[in-house]
């Protein structure tokens, strides 16, 4: 798996400590004996070696050797030995640290690697290319977070589509209160021309004109029947005599699907749909057919203000399939490699930060090229080293953060 990685450029990684000194460090001064920014490494490097909880933080820095520890920053005894960072300093950091802060740093620091990943494959301009970016916006619970007097922790993030990698990330009270938390989670981002999928949660008018208007992006918007108004107007379309526009089959884990769309065009001039800057309508028809059951099908309809010269059905269904696509490219990652959902880390700001640090990981693999998180996490735990060049820090002894 390591092989695959190929030798790593240094000069298009960007080096994550810049990024972890913007953190505030919550600590106290008296009595500071690693800085902020060593222990962050750490955590980092042990997440990215397949890391679950923060024992196996700890494990990792008494692991690493000696030279390792220097390169991270880990300032040495006066009987010049050097020690990792014990558990409970850990633990007491993690807990202590700002949320906010944490996500803003990883989400700088993945947007630039995430840029620098694209940028050789994308056309000289957006017009050129004729595909703007696409963002996810979906929510995750915690559910090892939960105690009897706490309700489980709620993130709510930004996801790319495509290479996945988390560019913001918010904590939300309950499942309830991700609508509420639309703009503050997307305002810090540079979304001109950017199209931006959710799911019918968030299908909000107020959320919708602002990132249209405020924000100059596009969305997709899928409608259910909490939006009652244009729920009915869209299944009212003459859909029967609109021809499919573009199908797509898949067969896995006993099953094969089949989807088609098609596409109406929404004329302000007649009415148009009862959603703002709407102007394209869509249907996708979903076939479902598992071994042993029935065949399902289903209909699903949104909008999206983008406008036909700007897309095409084919570029509308990869989007619409490309939201629910990060599940699997992120959240089951989470959940079955890193074991987020079996944590039981639930104090301070320890499960938000320990959900972070897994975005970090995820997020600087896929931007390698990596496939299965899981072969190079356990690849990397057995040759400590090459978790810092991935990192984009030189293995190179030098003075940094002593």
């Amino acid at each position: 798996m390591l092989v695959k990685l190929g030798p790593l450029d240094a000069g298009r990684i960007a080096d994550l400590r810049r990024y972890f000194d913007s953190v505030p460090d919550p600590r106290s001064r008296r009595g500071r004996w690693y800085s902020l920014t060593a222990i962050l490494l750490v955590c980092a490097c042990a997440v990215v070696s397949g890391a679950r909880s923060i024992d196996e933080l700890a494990e990792w820095g008494q692991r690493a050797p000696n030279a390792l520890l220097t390169v991270i920053g880990i300032r040495r005894h006066l009987l010049t030995w050097r020690r990792s960072p014990s558990r409970a300093t850990i633990g007491r950091v993690l807990g202590a640290v700002d949320g906010d802060a944490l996500d803003r740093a990883v989400g700088a620091y993945l947007a630039d690697r995430h840029r620098a990943a694209t940028e050789p494959a994308q056309a000289p301009s957006p017009s050129a290319s004729g595909r703007p970016g696409v963002i996810a916006v979906d929510g995750k619970a915690l559910k090892g977070s939960a105690r009897l007097a706490a309700t489980r922790r709620h993130l709510l993030s930004a996801v790319t589509h495509g290479t996945v990698v988390t560019l913001a990330q918010v904590e939300v009270g309950a499942k309830t209160n991700e609508t509420t938390h639309f703009q503050p989670l997307l305002a810090p981002l540079d979304l001109t021309g950017t199209v931006v999928t959710f799911d019918a949660l968030h299908s909000v008018k107020a959320n919708i004109s602002w990132l249209v208007e405020a924000k100059k992006a596009h969305y997709i918007a899928v409608i259910k029947t909490n939006q009652p108004t244009a729920h009915r107007q869209l299944a009212a379309l003459p859909w029967r005599d609109i021809p499919v526009q573009h199908t797509a089959s898949a067969s896995g884990h006993g099953r094969r699907e089949s989807r088609s769309i098609k596409t109406c065009a929404v004329a302000d001039e007649l009415g148009g749909i009862a959603f703002p800057h709407a102007r394209l309508a869509i249907r996708v028809h979903r076939r479902r057919k598992q071994s042993g059951k029935r065949e399902t099908r289903e209909s699903v309809y949104a909008v999206t203000s983008l406008d036909a010269h700007q897309t095409g059905p084919a570029d509308l269904a990869a989007a619409i399939r490309g939201h629910w696509g990060v599940e699997n490219s992120s959240h089951h990652i989470r959940d079955v490699t890193f074991a987020e959902d079996a944590s039981t880390v639930h104090t301070g700001t320890a499960p938000r930060a320990m959900a972070t640090l897994r975005n970090l990981a995820i997020g600087v693999l896929k931007t390698l090229g990596v496939d299965n998180i899981a072969k190079t996490t356990r690849a990397i735990r057995d040759e400590p080293r090459r978790a810092l060049p991935i990192l984009g820090i030189t293995n190179d002894p030098d003075t940094y953060g002593t």
